[in-house]
Order: structure tokens, then C-alpha cells, then sequence
């Protein structure tokens, strides 16, 4: 694993001149526009990344992208990789071992995701204060790797409560309203049953959907500092579920992220 991680490292080096990322950002399902906000230097397909998994999913450009938001330096995933598609989970947090290597200080997530909190709205933002992995694997599993963290990281604060504090501040000061919560992490690729939603909810989630943790899994294990946000795209609780398509989600999660965009924004423009 170490030996295929400094080979990608390398390659990603030699196209990119060795451009250092402060932060390391990953875009969920229809997430994909905060790339327009990006002074972007360079543009790598995942196809050509040695030993990189590539995006299957619609929603999902498969794209690692380096450039500048806010004036920061940062390295972008413009689609992300899911136990779902048949990748092991080794591979789902492959990238994030990667941007480690590469420099990154942070790890900023987004995801869209399904409500199960009766205060939740079709485009509603929630952010991440703790999570549940209901996934049937862990990036972790197997021999512990001691270069990159150790056999049993702690997970008392997968994601970082200053960063929580002050997006919250900030979402207050641009008049947004958000939510904070627990994320439920399952492998998908299915939506949820009534049922399951109703015990997501009972085992205190907040919000579910099928990524996200395996990477925050890998960041902290790795010492990185983790903040995340979900995008509400669609709603999981008694009398109010509806069929939902993948193309409804897509949809849902473009037009709130507008309110995601502002926070990583604001966020990744605070970094030293």
C-alpha cells in the first residue's frame, strides 16, 4: 500500500510541479459546483492517476483538481469512490491517503443524503458533529499500516468542533440556516425502507447516505482534521417518504449548494 501510494504521489508531483494543498476537499453526488470557484492550476482525470479507483457514478465527474480557493491552495475530488461500486474499502479511501502524502492540513466532505430528522427540508444543509457506520467493512481492517496511523485510532471527535463552531458563525452571518447532526453511513446502493429510515432514526441519525465515513475513518487514523456537511435531498420520515431516483437527488443536491460552496469557501479562506 505504501509503495503504490508514493508511486501515485509522484506522478501526481511530476504533472502538477509539485503544488502543495493546504486542504483536501471531496464533493459529494451533484456537488460538483464548487469547482467553479477554484483558480484551478491543474486538471488530472482519475483514469490517468497510477493505482487510482475510477468514478462509475452519475453525479460524479472523476476529476482531482489543484488550484486556489479563496487564495489557499487546495486539491479537489470532483467525484468520490463508494463501497457500492464494488471497490474495497481500501480503495474508497485510497485518495484520501493520497492528499495526506500530498500535504493536506484538512480534509473538508460533502455529501447528499436523506433526512431523518422531522426538522429536515428538501435542501436543507447539515453539519456533520459525529457519525454511525452501519457499513459492512472498515478501511482499516487488516494490517495496521503504523506509517500512516495507529492499530486503533480514537474517534471521541471525528469531526473537528472549532471548524463546526465557526461554520456555524458563518452560515449565521450570511443568513443561512443549517442544521447539525448525526450522519448515518450505510453501503447502499439501494435507498432506505421506511423501516430502516425509522431505525436510523431511533439509533440517533440525523441524516443517511452511503459515503463519507470510510474517508473520515481514513483521515483520522491518519491525525487529519476532519469537517463535513450534508446536503438534504430527500426525506426519510414517516408520512412524508416519497419515491426517490437518483436523478431526483442529483437535482436536489445542485440547487442547495450554493449554501456548501459558501461555507468550504469561507472555511478554506481562514487556513493558515
Amino acid at each position: 500500500m505504501l509503495a503504490k501510494i508514493e508511486e501515485t504521489v509522484a506522478y501526481i508531483n511530476a504533472q502538477t510541479d509539485g503544488f502543495k494543498p493546504i486542504a483536501g476537499i471531496i464533493l459529494g453526488t451533484g456537488l460538483g459546483g464548487l469547482v467553479k470557484e477554484i483558480d484551478i492550476k491543474f486538471t488530472l482525470s482519475y483514469e490517468s492517476i497510477p493505482h487510482f479507483p475510477v468514478s462509475t457514478v452519475e453525479g460524479h465527474s472523476g476529476k482531482l483538481i489543484f488550484g486556489y480557493l479563496n487564495e489557499k491552495p487546495v486539491v479537489v475530488m470532483q467525484g468520490r469512490f463508494h463501497f457500492y461500486e464494488g471497490y474495497s474499502m481500501q480503495m474508497v479511501v485510497y485518495p484520501v491517503r493520497v492528499m495526506k502524502f500530498l500535504g493536506i492540513k484538512t480534509l473538508f466532505l460533502s455529501n447528499a443524503s436523506g433526512g431523518v430528522n422531522p426538522a429536515h427540508e428538501i435542501g436543507d444543509v447539515m453539519i456533520l458533529n459525529d457519525h454511525i457506520n452501519l457499513n459492512p467493512d472498515n478501511p482499516l481492517i487488516g494490517k495496521n499500516i503504523a506509517e500512516l496511523g495507529p492499530r486503533f485510532p480514537d474517534m471521541s471527535e471525528p469531526y473537528d468542533r472549532k471548524l463546526i463552531a465557526r461554520a456555524k458563525e458563518i452560515s449565521t452571518n450570511l443568513g443561512y440556516k443549517v442544521h447539525e447532526g448525526v450522519y448515518v453511513s450505510v453501503s447502499g446502493p439501494c435507498f432506505e425502507t421506511p423501516a430502516e429510515y425509522k431505525y436510523m432514526r431511533n439509533i440517533g441519525g440525523d441524516a443517511v447516505g452511503m459515503s463519507t465515513v470510510p474517508e473520515v475513518i481514513a483521515a483520522r487514523h491518519m491525525s487529519i482534521p476532519c469537517f463535513a456537511v450534508s446536503v438534504i435531498t430527500d426525506i426519510g420520515v414517516e408520512g412524508r417518504i416519497v419515491e426517490v431516483t437518483h436523478e431526483d437527488v442529483i437535482a436536489a443536491a445542485s440547487k442547495a449548494e450554493v449554501k456548501m460552496t459558501a461555507i468550504f469557501k469561507a472555511l478554506v479562506g481562514e487556513m493558515a
